[in-house]
């Protein structure tokens, strides 16, 4: 395995804490993903020096009381990184939720309190010693998560280690120990015992890290857990699932982007109001609740006719796309054509802000469930996506047409209900025709409409 190399700022504070006659030792995700070779940023330190001595060590400018009372301080470097610091450790009790430590424990006994071995090996800087009492390292090699002692006692001691075990396997690709796995799925009834904000961030911990987070959605479904913790999401479509593979691991660079991609993809064969009831519950903010239900109304509206448009003429297209169908749409999809006229509704329907990223959803779902025609979908994608880039240009809002309501009410249209009807029927003729946006045509048309409604 490749040799334990902590950034020197890490040593730095280990020097410290053992010249004051403390031990100190480097601790889990740092020293497991090093051993695998993987880059780890936040490196974490645990001490025989009990929290207030820490402070002492360096002095209250440099640290900062993270977690007091689980032992937990946050020791700044000289270029302002926070390494967290924490003192060894025993559970006295927990509910599954919250647990109650005492400190005074060895390194022994504060490795036993981790959840898998994996995470329970500790690395001395000083003397390049390595202590793996469980067999963190073997498990590394055999790529397995198994968990520290009895698997039903860690899960019972903090029941989002269910999650935890699902996110390394399918980060690491490593198997799940079948002991373990049976805890998670005897665990799994009691996690509605978990707030919603922690359900919250191993998702999004889970979607940001996990390159095909099909495989820990699929066994989060498998095992009970997915039901209990999101139930909006027991029944999940097997497309949707493989959908969050054809999107690219977020990277520094694209990382909101991709992960509103992959969020939006789990949520939006719920519709509009059962997405934004589902996103409310797990606390996501109101504008990312309120985004993603807003792309869950487009799929309905405009993005299944879009996939049907894309596979109708395909010579590998042999699979039925019924699964995305409009629900009550009389009209045959597949006579649909992609007409400037049509390509510009969708355009309006889907808005400039979101074409870009709804277009990414829609290419994500056609190749989850048309493997077989990605690469020539991909293409007719890419050519209707530039179709489309043209047509937000031009006006495919009410905002952009060349009257507004004050033009409507200066030229004999009262206030009221009617006025934005009007509008509305303006927008969709220039839609059919943009060059009717002009201001003769505009208000003799609103005229026009405004007589025929008998309000005259």
């Amino acid at each position: 395995m490749p040799a334990l190399k902590p950034p020197k700022p890490v040593l730095e504070i280990a020097r410290r804490l053992e010249e004051a006659g403390y031990e100190a030792w480097c601790v889990g995700g740092a020293v497991r993903d090093a051993m695998l070779g993987h880059p780890h940023l936040d490196w974490d330190l645990a001490t025989s020096a009990r929290p207030e001595q820490v402070r002492d060590i360096f002095g209250r400018r440099r640290t900062i009381p993270v977690g007091l009372e689980f032992g937990t301080v946050g020791v700044l470097d000289d270029f302002g990184t926070l390494h967290e610091v924490t003192t060894f450790r025993r559970d006295v009790k927990t509910d599954g939720r919250h647990a109650e430590v005492e400190f005074g424990a060895t390194l022994e006994e504060d490795l036993a309190r981790r959840d898998f071995t994996i995470n329970a090996i500790a690395y001395s800087p000083s003397t390049d010693e390595l202590r793996d009492p469980f067999g963190g390292r073997a498990d590394l090699v055999r790529r397995v998560v198994r968990a520290v002692g009895d698997p039903d006692a860690r899960m019972r001691e903090d029941r989002l280690r269910a999650l935890r075990a699902i996110r390394f396997s399918a980060r690491f690709e490593f198997d799940i120990d079948p002991a373990t796995l049976d805890a998670i799925g005897r665990s799994a009834p009691e996690m509605g015992r978990l707030s919603a904000e922690r359900v919250k961030q191993e998702l999004e911990k889970t979607l940001e890290q996990v390159k095909r987070p099909s495989r820990a959605l699929a066994l989060w479904k498998s095992s009970g857990v997915l039901r209990t913790v999101i139930p909006a999401l027991a029944d999940i479509s097997e497309t949707s699932l493989r959908a969050l593979d054809c999107v690219p691991l977020p990277t520094s660079e694209v990382k909101n982007y991709r992960l509103l991609i992959r969020a939006a993809l789990l949520f939006i064969e719920l519709g509009e109001a059962r997405a934004r009831s589902a996103l409310t519950a797990l606390k996501f903010s109101n504008a990312e609740s309120r985004r993603i239900a807003f792309l869950a109304r487009a799929w309905d509206e405009v993005g299944k006719q879009i996939v049907e448009c894309l596979v109708a003429d395909d010579p590998n297209n042999s699979r039925s796309f019924a699964s995305l169908r409009m629900k009550g749409d009389s009209a045959s999809l597949a006579s649909l054509r992609m007409t400037d006229t049509q390509v510009r509704k969708w355009v309006a329907s889907i808005g400039r802000l979101d074409l870009g990223i709804f277009m990414r959803i829609v290419g994500a779902l056609v190749e989850a469930r048309h493997s077989a025609m990605a690469e020539s979908a991909r293409g007719r994608l890419g050519r209707l996506y530039r179709r489309m880039r043209v047509a937000a240009r031009g006006p495919i809002e009410t905002a952009d047409l060349v009257v507004d309501g004050d033009d409507l009410r200066t030229a004999g249209i009262p206030p009221g209900p009617l006025l934005g009807k009007i509008l509305k029927a303006l927008l969709e003729a220039v839609l059919v025709d943009p060059t009717r946006n002009r201001r003769d045509w505009l208000l003799q048309e609103a005229q026009r409409l405004y007589a025929d409604s008998g309000h005259a």
